[in-house]
């Protein structure tokens, strides 16, 4: 999978056919939208790394396999790197094979979905934090059992909770 800053790059024909859109525009899309946290892009800057601010405030997605949360399964919840708001339970994480995180289910109430078009000729429903919207990765209709789902994530937008630090679980 391509990060959408390679796609952006990869020539002014794709763009010309209007196959791709911009993160930019993604990102002016959910700024209008209402959230219960909502920063500038200056404090969004100040409190995420260049990593973290590419993939929750531009839509980018890491490279494959480079999040140690890939392969990591210890019991806690993974919590949005954004906001720090719960989003997936350890025990519904598998290892899809495909080098970011992978969960069956997210929390109750924890995200939001919507379309996304920004690979040519492919439509892909987003996942994003319903807290703050910060985007997160995308659902797949090829995971497993009971759900069928698979929504893969990127590790850079995520914070590991424990279980024994872990309120919640």
């Amino acid at each position: 999978m391509l990060s959408r800053r390679l796609i952006v790059k990869a020539g002014a024909a794709t763009a010309a056919l209007g196959a791709i859109v911009s993160s930019r525009a993604l990102l002016a899309g959910k700024e209008e939208m209402k959230f219960e946290v909502t920063r500038s892009e200056e404090e969004w800057k100040k409190i995420l790394t260049p990593e973290q601010y590419y993939v929750l405030r531009e839509h980018g997605t890491e490279y494959a396999f480079s999040s140690p949360l890939d392969k990591h399964f210890e019991p806690g919840t993974y919590h949005c790197a954004g906001c720090d708001l719960p989003l997936f339970s350890s025990e519904t994480k598998f290892d899809s094979g495909t080098g970011w995180p992978s969960f069956w289910k997210p929390l109750d109430d924890a995200i939001g979905t919507s379309e996304d078009r920004t690979l040519w000729f492919m439509v892909r429903t987003e996942v994003h934090c319903r807290r703050c919207g910060g985007h997160l990765g995308h659902v797949f209709e090829d995971g497993p059992p009971p759900t069928g789902l698979r929504y893969c994530i990127n590790g850079v937008a995520l914070k590991f909770v424990p279980k024994s630090t872990n309120s919640s679980s």
